[in-house]
């Protein structure tokens, strides 16, 4: 894959692959220190760049959002924008900083169900900025929130009219317009207020006038972050919101739930449209859930949606109000006798993101990374394996429910890599252009390649895009992975994103937001 035109679409082969990228720490917001424990609310459950990659937000259990400004572009003399137009190479790496942060969600309680929602972040998604100001959506498991963040300055007057002391007379302006004692009661029970006529015949100009009396000046000196919520979009999911996704008309946006997807306006919160329905007239008859949905990049129109079952399918939303018909539909079937009790637990897909173009969907079960090529349905072109080394602990796994874990993916701006967690704080990045063999295996801390070992590349036997991490001989039984670190199911990195046009991610261990770049 190559990013000649933008992002994402795979062209011919190059003569090379891409060399593998050599990742460097870069910034960390909430280290903990050895033996801290963590707050439940603290823990990040949400991360998302904008669409120019100068903010970051991460949302939490706490129903809080965090916003993260972009400074090295801003120290440079200018946009990144205009950096490029005059042909100027920054040497610095991405650098971010703290902006602001704003309660989003409050925990709820629904009586007619008996049912407490919580007000952990779910999602966040940014929309088009206007006027300097930024938009976004942020949901938890029932109700949408449309936030407006935006600068706005602070008015303070400079210089007052004139100096008190000068005045001449009985009293002052304060003191005459507090006086309680200036209204006259008239017969009827009524008043006339003299409070005007004392005021002007108690206060006396001094012979010449007062040289100093002058406007009063206001000044912008301070500015100061304000944060709207502009929509609220509820009561309109049975079940609980699992993604959202901004439509690339800058005007509407689909929310999911396990059984729905519905599109809204957002302009108006008190309306949505289902389009997609799988709910079966008999709850007993149900053998999938939805589990993600996405807009396509570019074409308004296309979206897709991942199930339990490992299936994604592609709708369009001109063909009916009612997408209960897929225009594609993209799957991998088991191969006879390989089936067993895990095995549709470990195909439910996780996540799906669509490449920057729009040609290829990246896909994430519990075992595999699978990248999609929407103009082949017959199976995917890449498959990474992930997970591969936990096959034999899937009992424990299921014991413990960390087989339920559902860890995001994510794609490179230029299309030639991909990146998902694991478990022990871990993430690893593999390389997708033809002929490439890079596989990368990073911890979520100041020194990336800690526990970095080399994997040696072997022959793909899916096709020429496919890199798989092989498991280490006798490595499962003693707990160790497939670069022989032992594993460790209490933390688990679920939540990534890679910066849209460079090579930088953003990745959440608990509490601490950690940055890389290469």
């Amino acid at each position: 894959m190559n990013g000649g035109d933008g992002g994402g679409g795979v062209a011919a082969a190059p003569a090379d692959p891409p060399p593998p990228l050599d990742w460097k720490f870069s910034q960390v917001f909430g280290e903990r220190t050895a033996g801290e424990e963590v707050q439940e609310v603290d823990i990040i459950s949400a991360i998302e760049f904008d669409k120019s990659g100068d903010h970051l937000a991460t949302g939490d259990r706490g129903g809080r959002v965090v916003l993260f400004e972009r400074t090295d572009t801003k120290e440079n003399g200018g946009s990144r924008k205009d950096l490029e137009t005059i042909d100027y190479a920054t040497s610095r790496h991405p650098e971010f900083r703290y902006k602001t942060e704003f309660q989003s969600h409050e925990p709820e309680f629904d009586y007619l169900k008996s049912l407490e929602i919580e007000e952990k972040i779910n999602k966040i998604r940014w929309c088009q900025t206007a006027n300097g100001a930024l938009f976004l959506l942020s949901t938890n498991d029932k109700t949408i929130k449309f936030w407006k963040v935006q600068e706005k300055k602070v008015k303070k007057v400079a210089s007052m009219n004139m100096d008190p002391s000068k005045a001449v007379g009985k009293s002052n302006i304060g003191s005459s317009s507090v006086s309680s004692s200036t209204n006259s009661h008239l017969a009827n029970g009524g008043y006339k207020d003299t409070s005007s006529t004392n005021l002007i015949n108690d206060f006396k100009f001094p012979p010449g006038g007062i040289p100093s009396l002058r406007l009063p000046v206001v000044t912008y000196n301070e500015t100061s972050l304000v944060t709207k919520c502009r929509r609220v979009y509820a009561h309109a999911h049975d079940y609980h919101i699992n993604s959202i996704s901004n439509n690339s008309d800058g005007e509407t946006f689909i929310s999911a739930d396990d059984l729905r997807i519905n599109l809204w306006n957002l302009e108006i919160s008190n309306q949505s449209f289902n389009i997609v329905d799988v709910k079966p007239a008999n709850m007993e008859d149900l053998t999938e859930v939805i589990t993600c949905a996405e807009f396509h990049p570019t074409h308004c129109s296309t979206l897709a949606y991942s199930s339990s079952k490992g299936s994604i399918r592609l709708i369009d939303l001109r063909q009916s109000a009612l997408c209960d018909k897929h225009s594609k539909l993209f799957e991998e079937h088991e191969a006879p006798g390989s089936k067993s009790f895990f095995t549709e637990i470990i195909a439910s897909t996780s996540d799906i993101k669509f490449g920057r173009d729009g040609r290829y969907i990246l896909s994430r079960d519990y075992m595999t990374l699978k990248l999609w090529d929407i103009n082949m349905d017959s199976g995917p072109v890449s498959t990474f394996q992930v997970h591969d080394h936990l096959r034999p602990k899937l009992c424990d796994l299921y014991e413990n429910d960390s087989i339920f874990d559902k860890f995001e993916c994510c794609l490179s701006g230029d299309g030639q890599r991909v990146a998902t967690g694991s478990y022990s704080n871990l993430f690893r990045v593999f390389g997708c252009a033809p002929g490439s063999n890079e596989s990368t295996t990073l911890e979520a801390s100041k020194n990336p390649m800690r526990r970095q070992v080399q994997t040696p590349s072997r022959p793909s036997t899916l096709s020429s895009l496919t890199r798989a991490v092989r498991r280490g001989g006798g490595g499962e039984s003693s707990g160790v992975d497939a670069n022989g670190n032992s594993f460790d199911f209490t933390t688990k990195l679920l939540h990534l994103a890679w910066h849209p046009s460079e090579n930088s991610i953003a990745c959440a261990a608990a509490n601490s937001l950690y940055m890389y770049y290469a």
